[in-house]
């Protein structure tokens, strides 16, 4: 065949395999925080109701610190910060490090979150917050894939990595914001 291989059916079937799982993990998250019911008396770490809640805006603002602190350092390992030499070993190595500690400290916020409120829509804040809730570990799932399989265009992974960062400054200004601020923020 003119010496052209094609992709054969099952590796087609594995990359839609593949590109269904984030699409899967934001669905679930939504579907299970609309069809359970919240108990608004759940706690964190042995704190309710606004104590919980001023916990998860210090917890979110430490997480929003960590995902900042993420940028300079894909930027570095990439190549992308001039008059810096290329990064060593240990950029990448703290770029990981760094990427599981977000990812360990969302975990406890997003489980109150769902537990204690579930995905709600009553108004433009909270379903921003919901939305942005479950679509961020579908993005934390997209952005795994992307690393792990090099044949994907080199825009992928910044557009993943970027995509986690939005994700994270819009859920800590539609909640640890709005808590830290008096409960209240810019244009919500």
């Amino acid at each position: 065949m003119n010496g052209v291989e094609r992709p054969s059916r099952p590796r087609r079937a594995s990359g839609l395999l593949w590109a269904s799982l984030p699409v899967a993990v934001t669905a679930g998250l939504f579907w299970y925080g609309r069809a359970h019911t919240p108990d608004y008396a759940s706690s964190l770490f042995g704190r309710r109701f606004d104590d919980a809640n001023q916990l998860k805006a210090q917890l979110g603002t430490a997480l929003l610190g960590l995902a900042l602190a993420q940028l300079p350092l894909a930027l570095w390992m990439y190549g992308r910060l001039p008059g810096l030499p290329t990064a060593p070993r240990s950029v990448r190595t703290g770029h990981r490090l760094v990427g599981l500690a977000a990812f360990l400290l969302s975990l406890p916020i997003a489980y109150h979150c769902l537990g204690a409120y579930g995905v709600q829509l009553t108004d433009s804040r909270i379903a921003l917050h919901s939305f942005a809730g479950c679509f961020l570990y579908g993005a934390f799932v997209a952005k795994v894939i992307v690393v792990r399989h090099r044949r994907l265009p080199g825009w992928a992974l910044p557009t993943a990595g970027g995509a986690l960062l939005v994700l994270i400054a819009l859920l800590w200004y539609s909640a640890a914001l709005w808590r830290l601020n008096g409960y209240h923020v810019p244009g919500l």
